[in-house]
């Protein structure tokens, strides 16, 4: 299977990505875990693109498909994806179009997570990580053992500029205005399902599971 799951930041893709790659054997592609990863290494590239993430702004669409279709291109990635923050264009949803067609596929279906404003600010303006071991927490719903510190090692817990309320205002405002014609693109080829962002978890992972088996991409036993 070929998925893409679109909508804002804190709008729950990246847990369902993971739940369903491990369910249906899929490589999760996470563009902010590959960015990141750049950004991390200090590279020309990682340091361009830490000057958008503080804005809040989007990556430039030539930066982000070239990163993304070079992954895809990997013959691990290739066969089975869950494409998590990408395309955020129209261009990029054009460009990936082309990447598959150049390998004789297509995508099987997208998501797109319809997820309240207060929901999304909620979930982002209280997660804190782990400096040391990346470790994930939340204010309200994960919180450490000790206050400030990791439970995994003794690593200090940090909140990311693009964590903090005005930088998530400032990006879904940028995901609205440059994003939100994806849908449309992807609704006009029929591939899109609208899902509920704001659903708990593991809710939504089994109505996403009963979708699946209803499109036909999923008959393994419940």
């Amino acid at each position: 299977m070929k998925l893409v799951l679109l909508g804002p930041p804190g709008a729950g893709k990246g847990t369902q990505a993971e739940l369903l790659a491990r369910r249906l054997r899929l490589a999760h592609v996470a563009t902010g875990d590959l960015f990141r990863a750049e950004v991390k290494r200090a590279t020309a590239l990682g340091r361009q693109v830490a000057g958008f993430m503080r804005r809040g702004e989007l990556i430039p669409d030539a930066v982000v498909v070239r990163l993304i279709t070079q992954h895809l291109g990997r013959p691990a990635i290739r066969r089975a994806f869950a494409l998590d923050g990408f395309p955020r264009t129209v261009a990029q949803a054009r460009a990936l179009d082309a990447a598959l067609a150049r390998q004789h596929a297509a995508l099987d279906v997208v998501l797109d997570f319809q997820t309240p404003t207060d929901v999304i600010l909620r979930r982002l303006t209280g997660r804190w990580i782990c400096r040391a071991c990346g470790a994930i927490y939340h204010a309200v719903t994960m919180r450490p053992k000790a206050p400030g510190r990791c439970d995994r090692c003794p690593g200090r817990l940090v909140q990311r500029v693009d964590d903090q309320r005005a930088t998530v205002l400032r990006r879904l405002a940028v995901y609205r205005r440059q994003s939100a014609p994806v849908v449309r693109y992807y609704a006009r080829q029929g591939l899109l399902r609208r899902v509920r962002g704001e659903w708990e978890a593991q809710r939504l992972y089994r109505a996403l599971v009963r979708l699946f088996r209803t499109q036909g991409l999923l008959r393994d036993p419940a």
